[in-house]
């Protein structure tokens, strides 16, 4: 059986790749291995903005209470929050139906187990293994035996109580315009900076099922920065489709990427003595002026590939309890189990609060280097990476560098793409290292 889940579960185009027929087989699959085959448990379902979600929804649930397994629904919602409230919950695990970032044809599903951590890779093959035996052994019970499906009408208010819960003080006085990326976040992000006494501009916060993504969040800031400016605000703040990241820009309209958000926090909490093991985890994603600014901080940098599963492990292994990717999945592992968009907002902007300076001079505590990063979309990812001229091309672009920088060619682990990055002090010499190894991408 291929594998089905990749760095951040189960995706696909929705009714196509993750059809009705899927999503119920995983239901079935993941409650019985939750609930470790034991009978009566619970399961807490939530998802983002997609229209494909309600298709999904009502098939994963129906897999789930046909093993006797009941379902807490909370509707739309950001992923962090489902992990919040596995736990608060009690339920033996939890489910999101979501595709993050990925334009709106896409959905995915993804569990969490009972402590709201993201599953082992051992518990994710267990799921696998389980679907390729088919039906076998998996228990179907009748009458009274059959899981029920029960709303959770206080989901939002619990993980608004939650955020708030992390920040001393509030935010009056502050001007703040955040993208919602017609996604989950659309109305728990705005709520929770207003009652936090902030002054909110809310865009992209009309999701209609088709609009989550297009041309706004975190991956598209164009808008946002527009919106700043527009507004005098003093920064904006964008989140993605399920709000477990958080994209940054200064009243100057300047992004303020993960790296530059990582920076801010480290030395903040290093400063309060709230640092513990003096260290942080990232991917190797993260600019070199990341590791320059923590250097001069005396903060220690671990490092993993790509994907905020591999920060949590690294972060489990060392002790540590901060750390994130540039793509702004930061994880504040002393507040919640898993990366969140909205936390990382707060915690940013009570740093600006407490030091009363603007998010611009706070990001100047990195220089971030010419860093040239493009997608190429491929038929065969495996093909492409293990192409021996693919690996003789970056061998000879890495030798043109001569140690003033570094190459990073990985595939994409949720999408059929290979994604080429030149870091270094020459933008001209990085764009045609990238140019070049885009060219032999596409001809592979």
């Amino acid at each position: 059986m291929t594998r089905l889940f990749g760095t951040d579960g189960v995706r696909g185009v929705a009714n196509k790749d993750l059809t009705p027929e899927l999503a119920y087989k995983l239901g079935r699959a993941g409650a019985y291995a939750l609930a470790n085959g034991q009978g009566p448990g619970r399961l807490v379902v939530g998802r983002d903005t997609r229209v494909s979600g309600d298709m999904l929804e009502a098939a994963l649930s129906a897999g789930i209470c046909s093993t006797g397994v009941d379902v807490l629904t909370v509707g739309v919602i950001p992923t962090p929050a489902i992990a919040l409230l596995t736990r608060e919950l009690d339920a033996a695990g939890g489910v999101v139906i979501s595709a993050s970032h990925n334009p709106v044809e896409d959905n995915g599903i993804k569990f969490f187990g009972p402590s709201g951590y993201k599953l082992t890779d051992e518990k994710e093959q267990r799921i696998e293994q389980l679907l390729s035996d088919g039906d076998a052994g998996l228990p179907s019970p009748v009458g009274a035996g059959v899981g029920r499906i029960h709303r959770v009408t206080d989901a939002d208010d619990r993980y608004v109580a939650f955020l708030k819960g992390t920040i001393p003080g509030d935010f009056s006085g502050l001007k703040i315009v955040v993208d919602c990326a017609n996604g989950a976040a659309y109305w728990v992000a705005p709520r929770v900076l207003a009652e936090l006494g902030a002054e909110v501009i809310a865009v992209f916060n009309t999701p209609d099922g088709v609009n989550i993504n297009d041309g706004c969040g975190s991956t598209h800031p164009e808008k946002l920065r527009e919106a700043v400016l527009q507004h005098g605000a003093d920064l904006g703040l964008a989140h993605d489709g399920d709000a477990d990241r958080l994209i940054a820009v200064d009243h100057l309209g300047n992004l303020v990427d993960g790296d530059q958000i990582m920076v801010i926090c480290a030395r903040h909490l290093k400063a309060q003595s709230q640092l513990p093991k003096n260290t942080v985890v990232v991917t190797v994603m993260s600019n070199l002026g990341l590791h320059l600014a923590m250097r001069e901080a005396g903060i220690e940098v671990l490092q993993t590939k790509v994907g905020d599963r591999y920060v949590l492990e690294e972060l489990l292994h060392s002790g540590a309890v901060f750390g994130g990717e540039q793509s702004g999945h930061i994880l504040f592992l002393e507040h919640s189990p898993t990366g969140d968009g909205l936390l990382t907002a707060l915690q940013l902007l009570a740093v600006v609060k407490a030091t009363g300076r603007s998010l611009a001079e706070l990001a100047r505590q990195m220089e971030r280097l010419p860093q040239l990063l493009e997608n190429v979309r491929v038929a065969d990812k495996h093909q492409v990476m293990t192409s021996p001229v693919l690996e003789q091309s970056i061998a000879a672009m890495e030798k043109s560098l001569a140690g003033q920088g570094r190459i990073l060619v990985r595939p994409s682990g949720t999408e059929s793409l290979v994604r080429v990055m030149a870091e270094g002090r020459d933008m001209e010499q990085l764009q045609a290292i990238v140019g070049e190894l885009v060219d032999v991408v596409n001809g592979l």
